[in-house]
């Protein structure tokens, strides 16, 4: 299959690149990558959804050659969820299924519960609950720790950094301590044309600076978040969880309590790493098409 993107412009203000694969007249699903990458985090599933699904794979704003609005404002996750349910009204799809990894999970769960009468079921790939990631933040010292990064990410000089090392250098950094170089070693010229994009670093970046997600130090012990300790609104929708045992940075703790939240759970557990779509493709594809099989 062909990786050929149409440019859509939106509403919302962006214009998105879009894989669009598959028959508009099949059931429809939308798939979001999250950071470092772009649409093709799904380059593995996207053909074999396309046998029954009209598909749908966006570089969200800010990252490649999708449009990159100045300000960390342009960023905060009502944003994107906003892009989602434009692109969905470009193509006049009411009701769908929504994919997402990473920080496209972390939109699809947002997306989900705000959206319930548009997303028909969901689908989260090593994206943690929001409600349970801040929950782990004061309650598990493992998880604050291995977060560290978004600290570092929120860091206003850390683009000096990255022009000091190089993008080849950032490239290594990014992946090397999380999956086999060997499976993602043919993508590096493609994530390094991405990045290379006027703005792309920043505005990649900004995603984490406009979170609301508190990451205290190590050392701090700042005042608990209120909502921490009040019910939280559940996942209506029917809802399949893949998760790669072997992350580094969102660890197995993400789960704990999950069916809680989210009533109608199935959970996958993969061996792999963050990046578990193409890390075990055929293993996401499985669960993917066997879930979506059933009535």
């Amino acid at each position: 299959m062909t990786d050929q993107l149409q440019r859509i412009a939106l509403p919302t203000g962006v214009e998105l690149d879009v894989q669009v694969a598959g028959d508009p007249a099949d059931p429809a699903i939308v798939l979001l990558h999250g950071f470092p990458e772009s649409h093709r985090t799904w380059r593995h599933q996207v053909p074999a959804l396309a046998a029954d699904h009209f598909v749908l794979v966006p570089d969200q704003r800010g990252f490649a050659r999708s449009s990159k609005p100045a300000g960390v404002e342009n960023y905060t996750p009502d944003k994107p969820v906003a892009d989602l349910i434009a692109l969905a009204d470009h193509f006049g799809i009411e009701r769908f299924t929504l994919a997402g990894h990473d920080w496209g999970g972390a939109i699809a769960w947002m997306a989900a519960l705000q959206n319930p009468g548009r997303i028909a079921r969901l689908i989260i790939v090593n994206a943690p609950h929001p409600f349970l990631f801040q929950k782990l933040m004061f309650d598990d010292p493992a998880q604050r720790e291995a977060s560290q990064y978004i600290r570092a990410f929120r860091n206003p000089e850390f683009e000096r950094h990255i022009d000091a090392i190089g993008l080849s250098a950032f490239f290594d950094g990014s992946f090397m301590r999380h999956t086999d170089f060997e499976k993602v070693r043919q993508e590096k010229p493609v994530y390094l044309a991405q990045w290379a994009q006027p703005g792309a670093m920043t505005a990649m970046l900004n995603w984490y600076r406009a979170s609301a997600i508190q990451v205290p130090a190590m050392d701090e012990t700042p005042e608990r978040p209120a909502f921490l300790d009040a019910p939280f609104p559940p996942i209506r929708q029917p809802t399949l969880v893949i998760w790669g045992t072997g992350d580094k940075a969102l660890l197995p703790s993400n789960l704990d309590g999950l069916d809680a939240l989210v009533p109608k759970l199935t959970l996958v557990r993969v061996d792999a790493g963050h990046f578990v779509p193409w890390e075990a493709p055929e293993a996401v594809t499985d669960a993917v098409r066997e879930w979506l099989a059933q009535p």
